[in-house]
């Protein structure tokens, strides 16, 4: 049985782990910085002439290929590294209690690089008048699927002791749930495989799931996906953290 209590002090004493060093002022930094630079620059804000936040929006599931996976290597890994999963095992925590406080805890820390980026929408606001309902839907949405993305990171830490290993494996896991969706890949697919099961890969894709809720859509399979993706791999996580301490 999981207890909230226990869950929500453990990711209180995880974040504030994460300003105890500079690392996570780069963090956010470099967050900011990506996310200006894809919106302004590559995204073409301004030559779109539109008062709306697609351009910001588009570039998030590649941007989370790389930020997420940084920070999920360190959750398990370093724990295995260091040998302080002993100790935390034999505390009075349960392992769904403590992979949920170590979630929520980096969930929380995205959460707040997204609030970070609300300077953007100041500026859509500024220029002209746009949609708030389609902006918050897209923040729903990034947020949900950045979710995705940490629980598969944080189920791939759990396999390993080393956070370089993690970061390779969260990031191509990552990368191909991107390239599901793209137009190139799916063309491939195709030539090669029946159309229906072309569908159900397409699915998969994270991208494919996001691009509805960032419009301003939100439909229920699209939510169902995200949770299904956070719950089945946290569950997997637990599964072999539990396995390698019966080892």
């Amino acid at each position: 049985m999981i207890s909230s209590n226990v869950s929500f002090s453990i990711a209180k004493r995880e974040l504030k782990s994460y300003f105890a060093t500079p690392i996570a002022l780069i963090f956010l930094s470099v967050f900011l910085v990506l996310n200006g630079f894809f919106t302004f620059k590559l995204g073409g804000f301004y030559e779109q002439g539109q008062a709306d936040l697609r351009s910001f929006f588009v570039w998030h599931p590649w941007l989370y290929l790389f930020i997420i996976p940084a920070i999920s290597m360190r959750l398990w890994a370093e724990e295995r590294r260091t040998g302080t999963i002993e100790l935390l095992l034999t505390l009075p925590v349960s392992l769904e209690e403590a992979m949920l406080g170590k979630y929520l805890a980096a969930w929380a820390f995205l959460g707040l690089s997204l609030v970070l980026t609300c300077p953007i929408v100041f500026t859509v606001m500024y220029l002209g008048q746009p949609d708030m309902g389609v902006i918050l839907s897209g923040y729903f949405g990034s947020f949900i699927m950045a979710g995705a993305f940490l629980a598969l990171g944080c189920c791939l830490s759990a396999c390993t002791s080393n956070q370089v290993i993690s970061f390779v494996l969260s990031t191509f896991v990552c990368l191909v749930l991107i390239l599901l969706g793209s137009d190139p890949v799916i063309g491939l697919f195709q030539q090669i495989l029946p159309g229906s099961f072309v569908g159900q890969l397409v699915n998969l894709s994270f991208p494919y799931h996001f691009e509805a809720i960032q419009r301003g859509v939100i439909n229920l399979s699209d939510i169902v996906y995200f949770l299904s993706v956070i719950v089945i791999s946290l569950m997997v996580g637990i599964i072999v953290i539990d396995r390698k301490k019966a080892d």
